[in-house]
């Protein structure tokens, strides 16, 4: 890691309030359920045999997360608001039904209030009300796909946002979104600080495509992998059972590729894996028709798994963005459909091509099992983190472990597949495809 990388957590003020959270103290060599303030881990794991033992700068350790002893806030004074924003994604539900659970059970608050439809809520403007959230309320939610507040993109009126929050009197925000969310409530963050407003604001990272940096696995991602092995399974089926059968998916994927390479490693049915990392040619002696052509002689089938943004150069980009900053992309799945049709029937060879879209599907479905699990956990210890009086923090999986990641640094860059790495190494000896498919 390098030296310049700045974990350091802002917090809020000491904290000089009893938890009503109840767990054990040290007793003797028994280690305690509160975590202490100075227990840390390292991010970078890589060593070397007969490397020089160091000792760190504390701003090199990432701080754990979880319930401390002593609190910034007293619980009877709190008034703890959550927001969702952006693009649906498994699991929203799982995380507000944590976070309310932890605000009511653990640490007895009982003023929660749900911000709909993303940062829009707080605009007057729009003229949203607001909803209450309780215990009954979100019993059952984690049931259902989507989430009870809604969301949206865009409202980022960063200066009437804070406005909203001082006048409702809210202490702690927890905002549940991807880059352009956290990057609002980095913004909000400081607009209270410049106000000495003692708000602590405290990030969900929630990104189906798994992009966010020095986050190890964003929640979401492994129900959207299962639910995408569910569509190359039928892709495969249909192109098996088919003359020169031809299964093309495409799934989430912006700027990273991590969806469609874990889908092609959970299932050897992928022939073709293109992702926004990996350029390709579609002409040429060594472009994706060519080795696609040899394929389907060979085998008479292929299955083809696009990530949304593969193949962008190809499209002529318009350059436009959307109400979050992101940038529009174009439809690759349809585009290939049209090309690769296009390019066998040029070549007189008959080819039954079905092209699959589950994007829509995925995103709004329920939590699996182990998604659902670490939702509980992101949505407790940012509950934790909020009370403790850490801001401008997400809680992140780092290592295995949980922990305080400054907002500032998740939003520094993108994570991205390493195409010279591991991963993508797999995903080349699985799916048979070529190294290079650029003449």
């Amino acid at each position: 890691m390098e030296n310049e990388t700045n974990f350091t957590v802002p917090v809020l003020g000491p904290c000089k309030v009893q938890s009503p959270v109840k767990m054990s103290k040290i007793h003797g060599d028994k280690l305690a359920n509160y975590v202490a303030d100075d227990e840390f881990i390292l991010f970078d794991l890589n060593a070397r045999p007969k490397d020089p033992r160091r000792e760190y700068n504390k701003e090199e350790l990432l701080e754990k997360a979880g319930p401390r002893e002593m609190v910034y806030f007293n619980p009877s004074h709190v008034h703890a608001a959550i927001v969702t924003c952006g693009g649906l994604c498994p699991g929203l539900n799982d995380v507000i039904r944590a976070i309310v659970h932890c605000l009511w059970y653990r640490y007895g608050i009982k003023r929660i209030t749900g911000i709909r439809y993303g940062y829009r809520g707080f605009l007057s403007e729009y003229n949203i009300p607001t909803m209450e959230l309780n215990p009954e309320i979100v019993k059952s939610i984690h049931n259902q796909g989507g989430t009870i507040l809604g969301s949206s993109r865009g409202g980022g009126d960063v200066p009437a946002i804070a406005d909203a929050i001082e006048r409702m009197n809210i202490n702690i925000l927890f905002t549940i979104g991807g880059d352009g969310t956290l990057n609002g409530a980095l913004a909000i963050a400081r607009e209270l600080e410049t106000r000495n407003t003692k708000v602590a604001v405290i990030g969900i990272p929630k990104t189906i495509d798994n992009d966010i940096s020095f986050v190890e696995r964003s929640f979401g991602f492994e129900t959207a992998v299962t639910k995408a092995v569910e569509a190359i399974h039928s892709a495969h089926v249909e192109a098996n059972d088919s003359v020169h059968g031809i299964g093309l998916v495409k799934v989430m994927g912006r700027d990273a590729g991590f969806i469609a390479a874990s889908t092609s490693l959970a299932t050897s049915d992928v022939n073709f894996c293109l992702i926004p990392e990996f350029q390709f040619d579609l002409e040429g002696p060594n472009g994706l028709f060519v080795h696609l052509e040899k394929r389907l002689l060979a085998r008479n089938h292929a299955v083809i798994l696009a990530a949304e943004g593969a193949g962008q150069d190809l499209m002529n980009p318009t350059g436009q963005a959307d109400e979050s900053g992101n940038k529009k992309l174009g439809d690759i799945g349809a585009y290939l459909k049209t090309e690769i049709s296009q390019y066998f029937k040029k070549r007189n060879i008959e080819v039954n091509m079905k092209y699959i879209d589950p994007s829509y599907m995925i995103r709004s479905a329920p939590a699996f099992p182990t998604d659902s699990i670490y939702c509980a956990r992101l949505g407790t210890n940012a509950v934790h983190a909020a009370m403790a009086g850490r801001t401008k923090v997400l809680i992140s999986l780092v290592n295995n472990v949980l922990v305080h990641l400054p907002i500032e640094i998740a939003v520094s860059r993108k994570n991205s597949v390493d195409i010279e790495g591991s991963l993508w190494r797999d995903v080349l000896e699985t799916t048979g495809q070529p190294v290079v498919m650029k003449n």
